[in-house]
């Protein structure tokens, strides 16, 4: 199949699952999509067991090997739905909540990392399977950060305070950086290849520090310096057409020229999100221009989400499905939702010697960790060694569920501490609204 093709199969399925979701269902979007893609992916599966003779899961698990999940969501994909994310974040909110955002992000990684690579391991052992502490590490470091897709789509529909959203979305923008980071040097520990376009790490700490500056700060920089550009050429047109393909020739010149420089590219075009959403929108757009970049990046949002979540439900497929990974994965889910509280409570505790949090923060903040899609390309990202095929399945097994159920009763949640409405959905506060103003 030509990719023509394999886009056309992918779209065409994706918006199958979200007419039987909006018809039968009524969940979110995007996790419609996920239910009707695993429970149609489950159903396969166990035809295959009934009537082998079918051959359909052979049909669907070859179509899937068509497709590189880590290159499309990696090399792709991502660079459009972090920029749309990061294009309706508050800077003035992240700005008065950047205690909590760099604790979580960083600290809190860090603990989560090493509480899920020990109790991993604990229960694999239990198991009976034979995994190495260190790629227990590497589960712990690939399942910590919480997802910016599944985050931001779930605080789409949450009625929350400012400070709340941005804390959660915040977080999520930038934890992948350092989960990376872990990632990574876990990996090179553990002497398994990776990415190509990731740099290898140099020797000792010292190897470890230069990797974090090159790929945050340069990361940063390139975004800043983009966005900026991008900024001032919005500043003086009133065109919207051109006004919306500097902003996509933006989000994909960043991030190819971040990864060929060996930057972070997700943190670049979070970066140049934020200052194109809050200085491009008050500053360099008139109304009409903030209104179609608005519809327009809200539908490239929409279609890519649906895409995504279909092909994390359809992943199945790549899983192992043997009993002891299966229960050893069920294990896990729990040990993942107990580091998260603690990487949570731990920071949160630490910083209200100095200022104050809404009531349930630390509960919040935990149920609303949604790990996605990103888990998933780092796990398939994985070269083929003993421990690959559990750690994927596990990996599957805590992204499926904090999608599924924690994704859909943190609603709840909000309403038991009296925050929003458990009904009335709202969107991310958007930065700007001003009138429009050109440079001369």
């Amino acid at each position: 199949m030509t990719g023509f093709e394999v886009a056309a199969v992918l779209l065409s399925v994706a918006a199958v699952c979200g007419y039987l979701n909006y018809r039968l269902l009524k969940l979110p979007t995007t996790t419609g999509t996920l239910a009707v893609a695993l429970v149609s992916s489950l159903a396969i599966v166990v035809s295959d067991l009934v009537w082998p003779t079918l051959g359909a899961r052979p049909l669907v698990a070859s179509f899937m090997r068509r497709i590189d999940f880590n290159e499309t969501l990696m090399h792709g994909m991502l660079s459009f739905l972090l920029f749309a994310g990061a294009l309706h974040v508050s800077l003035q909110s992240l700005a008065r909540n950047k205690g909590t955002v760099a604790a979580l992000a960083t600290v809190g990684v860090a603990i989560s990392t090493l509480l899920i690579g020990l109790l991993a391991w604990s229960i694999f052992r239990a198991l009976s399977l034979d995994v190495r502490i260190v790629d227990c590490f590497i589960f712990g470091a690939l399942i910590s950060p919480t997802d910016p897709i599944a985050v931001l789509g779930l605080l789409k529909g949450l009625h929350a305070p400012e400070d709340v959203q941005t804390q959660i979305a915040g977080e999520s923008l930038f934890n992948d950086g350092i989960g990376v980071v872990v990632f990574v040097a876990l990996v090179s520990y553990a002497r398994l290849s990776l990415d190509a376009d990731l740099a290898p790490l140099g020797p000792g700490a010292g190897g470890l520090a230069a990797f974090v500056a090159r790929e945050v700060g340069g990361g940063v920089a390139i975004g800043m310096a983009a966005g900026y550009a991008a900024y001032r050429a919005l500043m003086r047109i009133d065109e919207y057409a051109l006004e919306l393909l500097i902003t996509l020739a933006l989000v994909m010149s960043v991030y190819a020229v971040s990864f060929r420089l060996h930057v972070s590219g997700p943190i670049a075009v979070v970066v140049a999100g934020l200052l194109i959403g809050n200085q491009g929108r008050q500053f360099a757009m008139s109304d009409r221009t903030r209104e179609h970049v608005d519809a327009f990046w809200k539908m490239i949002d929409e279609v890519l989400n649906a895409v995504l979540f279909l092909l994390i439900g359809l992943e199945v497929f790549s899983v192992s499905l043997a009993a002891n990974a299966v229960v050893g994965a069920l294990l896990v889910i729990p040990a993942v939702v107990l580091a998260r509280l603690i990487s949570v409570a731990v920071p949160v505790s630490v910083l209200r010697l100095k200022r104050t949090f809404h009531r349930g923060v630390i509960a919040i903040l935990t149920w609303s960790g949604l790990r996605g899609g990103l888990s998933v390309a780092m796990a398939l990202s994985l070269p083929p060694f003993p421990a690959r095929d559990l750690l994927l399945t596990c990996t599957y097994a805590v992204v499926v569920f904090t999608i599924l159920v924690q994704g859909l009763t943190v609603r709840r949640l909000l309403a038991h501490y009296g925050i929003g409405s458990a009904a009335e959905p709202v969107a991310v506060h958007s930065g700007g609204g001003s009138p429009h103003h050109h440079a001369p």
